[in-house]
Order: C-alpha cells, then sequence, then structure tokens
C-alpha cells in the first residue's frame, strides 16, 4: 500500500515538472519517437548525439576564449654557478659568485633593466638640476628590508658615506669619490657633483645596505662579517637557509621570494644555487639533474648543447677584447706601420669560429657597436699588410722568416711578447693571433700568467710588450678611464698608456654630454682618432650564455654589462600558471 502511494507521488512530480517546463515537448517528442521505424530511430540518435557532442564542443571552446592562462606563484629553480661567495655585499663584491647573490639579495635607488635602460626601484622618482650637478631622488613609501626594518635615506647616505671611506676599499669609491650627500628628510635624499657627470645615474643602482646592522662595523670588521656571508637587503630575494660541507664551507643557498619587494612579490617560489669549485663539476652536477640551469659555460660546452637542443639563452656583453701594445716596453710597437699591419693581418671571424664557437661579434672599435660590422678581413689583408710592411723598409729574412728592419749598424727584428690570462678562450686566442702573425713575417712569444699574477706583476707596473685582455666598458660607454692620458699610470685602466690631446678633450666632453645623438657623434669622433694612433687592436666582444631551466617562462636577458644582470627580472620568471577570466587581466602579467 505505502510503495504504491510512493510510485504514485513520484509520478505525479514528475508529471508536475514535465507540465511546468515542458508543456508538450516531451509528449510530442515520444509520441513521435514511437512512430519512428528501426532505422529513423537509429538515424535519429545519431543525429541526437552529434548534436550534443557539438554542443558541449562549442561551449567548451566558447569558454576556453574567455579565459587567459597567467603567471602563478610556485615551482623550484635550481641553478648552479662556479665558486663561493665571500662578500655578498655591493660595496665588496668582486667575484661574480658575490654579483650574483648582491643582484638577489639588495636593490638600489635605480635599477637596470633588460632593455639598457634605468627605471626606479627603492626611488619613487628622481630630478636633475638644469646644470647637472644636483641629483635629487624621493623615495618609495613603506620601504622595508628583509628583516622588517624600514629602509629610509639614513640607509641610502650610511651605504654611499661607506662607499667612500677609503678604509673600506670598496671598488664603488671612485664613482662616489667628491659627491656630496644631503639629506632632507627620511624620504628625500640630495646628491651634489663637483661637475656634470653624465654617467652618474648608474651609480645609483649601488644596492642599500641596512644602516641598523652595519653601523657598528670598524672597516677590519666590514669585511669579515658574518653578513657577507648571510646578508639581509631589500631585492627581490631573501636568504632562508644556508647548506654547508663537513668544512664549514657554504655549498647551497636556498632563497625565498621578499614580500615586500617595490616590483612585487617575486613568482618563483623557492630559489636554490647550489655552488661547485671548478667547471667541471658544474657541468657534471647539470648532467645528473642536481641542477637544472647554469650559466658562463665554455663556449664550446654551450655549442654542444645548443648542437644536442637544449636551449642556451646569450646576450653580447658590453667588453672589448684587444691587444694593448706598450710603446714604451718595446721599439717595434712604437712604429706606426708595424701596428697597423698587425692590425691588418688580424682575422677577426677565426677568432669569432674557433675561440668563441660563434658566440660573439666582431669589433674594431674601443666599444661595442650597437649593430655587428661587416666582415673586416679578407686574404687580400695579409698581402696588403706584407707589402705595406715592405714599403717601409721591413725586409723578410729567408732564413728565419722573420722580419728585419736595418737602420745604419742597427737591425731591429720584428718580434715581441704577448703576456694574457690562463683562461682557456684567452690561450686560444694568443695562439691564433701568433699564426696570423707569422703570416706577415712577426716573431711572437706568448706568456700566460695566473690572473692575480697578471694583474699585479704585468698590467699594473705596466711590464709587457703587448697585452690581450678584456676590459667591461659598461652600458654608459664611458671610455674615459680606459683612454684618458690621466688615467695612463696605475690605478688608472688606461693600459695602452695612450695619450692624445684631442682624444682627451672628446673624452672629457662625452662625460659631460647627456643628449644620446651627441654623445654616438663624440664616440665616433673618439674612434676616428684611434683608429689613426692604433693603441689597440680590438678583437671582439663575447656572448654570455645561459642555459636555463627549461620549464621556466619570461627569461630575457636582454641587454646585460655583467653576467649577475641575468636576474635583473628575476621577479618575472614563472614555472606555474592559472586560467583566469580575461574580464579580470590587464594584461601585464596581473588580475584587476
Amino acid at each position: 500500500m505505502e510503495q504504491s502511494s510512493t510510485k504514485a507521488e513520484e509520478a505525479k512530480k514528475q508529471n508536475i515538472f514535465t507540465k511546468k517546463f515542458h508543456p508538450n515537448f516531451l509528449s510530442a517528442i515520444e509520441r513521435a519517437y514511437g512512430t519512428f521505424s528501426l532505422t529513423e530511430k537509429t538515424i535519429f540518435s545519431i543525429i541526437a548525439i552529434a548534436v550534443f557532442v557539438l554542443s558541449i564542443t562549442f561551449f567548451s571552446r566558447l569558454y576556453g576564449t574567455m579565459l587567459v592562462e597567467v603567471p602563478s606563484e610556485g615551482g623550484t629553480y635550481t641553478e648552479g654557478i662556479i665558486g663561493a661567495p665571500r662578500f655578498i655585499n655591493p660595496l665588496l663584491a668582486v667575484s661574480d659568485a658575490d654579483r650574483d647573490f648582491s643582484t638577489l639579495i639588495y636593490s638600489g635607488l635605480l635599477k637596470p633593466t633588460p632593455e639598457g635602460t634605468l627605471i626606479p626601484d627603492l626611488a619613487e622618482s628622481y630630478l636633475v638640476s638644469s646644470d647637472n650637478k644636483t641629483y635629487d631622488f624621493v623615495l618609495k613609501d613603506n620601504l622595508r628590508f628583509h628583516d622588517n626594518t624600514p629602509l629610509t635615506t639614513a640607509d641610502v647616505e650610511f651605504t654611499i658615506k661607506k662607499a667612500q671611506d677609503p678604509l673600506i676599499k670598496s671598488q664603488k669609491r671612485s664613482a662616489w669619490d667628491g659627491v656630496t650627500v644631503n639629506v632632507i628628510d627620511a624620504k628625500h635624499i640630495q646628491f651634489v657633483l663637483k661637475q656634470p657627470f653624465a654617467p652618474f645615474l648608474e651609480n645609483a643602482t649601488l644596492g642599500i645596505l641596512p644602516k641598523h646592522i652595519w653601523k657598528d662595523a670598524s672597516p677590519d670588521q666590514f669585511t669579515f662579517s658574518v653578513y657577507n656571508i648571510e646578508p639581509i637587503g631589500s631585492g627581490p630575494y631573501k636568504l632562508k637557509s644556508l647548506k654547508e660541507n663537513s668544512l664549514r664551507a657554504p655549498i647551497e643557498y636556498r632563497l625565498v621570494p621578499f614580500n615586500d619587494y617595490t616590483f612585487g612579490k617575486a613568482l618563483i617560489k623557492k630559489l636554490n644555487i647550489k655552488l661547485y669549485s671548478n667547471e667541471v663539476e658544474l657541468v657534471s652536477a647539470f648532467e645528473n639533474g642536481d641542477i637544472l640551469s647554469m650559466g658562463g659555460v665554455e663556449p664550446s660546452i654551450a655549442r654542444e648543447y645548443e648542437n644536442n637542443g637544449t636551449k642556451v639563452v646569450t646576450a653580447t656583453l658590453p667588453r672589448v677584447f684587444g691587444v694593448f701594445f706598450n710603446q714604451n716596453q718595446n721599439e717595434v710597437l712604437l712604429n706606426s706601420t708595424v701596428r697597423k699591419a698587425l692590425e691588418m693581418s688580424v682575422n677577426r671571424s677565426e677568432l669569432i669560429e674557433k675561440v668563441l664557437k660563434g658566440y660573439g661579434i666582431e669589433i674594431d672599435t674601443p666599444y661595442v657597436p650597437e649593430t655587428k660590422s661587416e666582415e673586416i678581413w679578407s686574404e687580400e689583408s695579409i698581402t696588403k699588410a706584407n707589402e705595406l710592411l715592405e714599403k717601409n723598409g721591413w725586409t723578410l729574412n729567408a732564413e728565419t722568416g722573420i722580419r728585419e728592419k736595418k737602420n745604419k749598424d742597427k737591425t731591429t727584428t720584428l718580434s715581441f711578447s704577448l703576456s694574457t690570462g690562463e683562461k682557456n678562450d684567452l690561450k686560444t686566442t694568443a695562439e691564433i693571433l701568433k699564426e696570423q702573425w707569422k703570416k706577415i713575417g712577426a716573431d711572437v712569444s706568448i706568456s700566460i700568467y695566473e690572473n692575480g699574477d697578471l694583474n699585479q706583476n704585468i698590467i699594473r707596473p705596466r711590464k709587457f710588450d703587448a697585452l690581450l685582455f678584456g676590459e667591461i666598458i659598461g652600458r654608459d660607454t664611458d671610455l674615459y678611464p680606459f683612454w684618458h692620458s690621466s688615467q695612463r699610470n696605475d690605478p688608472g685602466l688606461n693600459i695602452a698608456q695612450y695619450a692624445n690631446i684631442k682624444t682627451d678633450k672628446l673624452l672629457d666632453e662625452l662625460r659631460s654630454t647627456y643628449d644620446a645623438t651627441a654623445k654616438i657623434e663624440i664616440i665616433e669622433k673618439i674612434n676616428a682618432e684611434m683608429e689613426k694612433d692604433i693603441p689597440a687592436i680590438f678583437l671582439y666582444s663575447p656572448e654570455y650564455t645561459y642555459i636555463p631551466d627549461p620549464k621556466t617562462k619570461a627569461i630575457d636577458l636582454g641587454k646585460i654589462s655583467l653576467p649577475n644582470e641575468r636576474f635583473l627580472d628575476i621577479h618575472k620568471w614563472y614555472k606555474d600558471t592559472n586560467k583566469i577570466w580575461n574580464l579580470f587581466y590587464d594584461g601585464t602579467g596581473k588580475t584587476l
């Protein structure tokens, strides 16, 4: 009885539903379907299924067009580097490892971008006076260090005063020497220069130290502070933990995003940097999967990986490699004809191919051009170089194959030594140059030095005939330190001891010129003077090779001046994504 009543009620409900929502539709279909033959029923069923599938597909695609995939927080990025940092400190950083970590941990008033420009970082804005001597910076609101301590102009002033302190021996001292620092209030700070200096804004990228941590450190303690190894800054990442080996030497840094970073919290949730003693260990770790990213490996290794399908990201560094002549050391190199013949006979394309494995550009200027130069050398260059030497009295000794020049009772041999460092690319370059110069009758002996020995005992006292070396020009193309006559002696960087009154005036003018077009014109005039004097032979500018984690997106090296600048936009890198309605997406990676 109860069961019969329940069925009746269910039937009544179904009938009500049918009448309410489908008055005659379902019953009409039922009656029509009942009149179908077996074949008609089969065809009807197939059509119904097809309509259903097409409807689902249509609405799925429509739904998909209304969604957009956006970066989201998450993932781990594990990179290996060579060497262990000693000074994760913007004032003391000297090694690539030091600079890598300093870029991740610290931030400055301004920040370089992969596009080669400078944008406000800790600074909200800045203003340059009409005479280009006073720079006023205003800080952003609510700035903080990784330990949640407020960051103010007191920290900025402290950092710059430390940079200026000769007892600290910071490499940044020359950049801030003679600059007066005026703190207006907690957010407003002013820098006053003695004279206009166009590249000054580059100095404002200096990472800011927390005064409350460093204020009591004496110059000696400053160097040995634990905060050089366990730093606190205001950059995109902060130190979470440090892993050491049995000898208490660091072997891995584990970093996490800083929530209050000025450009927003970084998307990669965990950043692990593992340290290795040499390239062999680094590559082995990459092969074993212990790391998923590495940078700055030998060109031959990078080329092998790229040929095998591994993604290699490159960026041309503003580094100029060349042979710098010391005309005071060897009288042969005093002869402008000899220097010109040596320059003419250099096959730069061979150097790019054999030394850099294609990761570089040919240059014949003291700076890195915006675009690649056309091929400079041809086989005819050797013939012309030999003809030039013959014309100027340098005859080939049939027995030795070396050119000589006789002047009264004196015979001068076209021979000199080429000094360079122990890195493989430098040694290979030196050997190739020796063979190229042999074709014009030059006898070149190669001297290889350990890097520290090269700097202290060869470069600084200027004890070389010719030096194969590289110079970091920088984003602003400030050639003054490398070619002004006032910089001929140590600690100046004019290692060729070049002196030209006209060039000096142009270099001074370049430093006080702010207009980009005018700067290009001045640089071209400087290059024209140096082409006549040939104080050096410019060879190539290498590319930085970086092998990133293949699952990480938004990696764009752009224009970097040092390897550590691969991390300039690391806060934008991401591995994970979410899908959101495009109505709530502003197209910049942020949701509305």
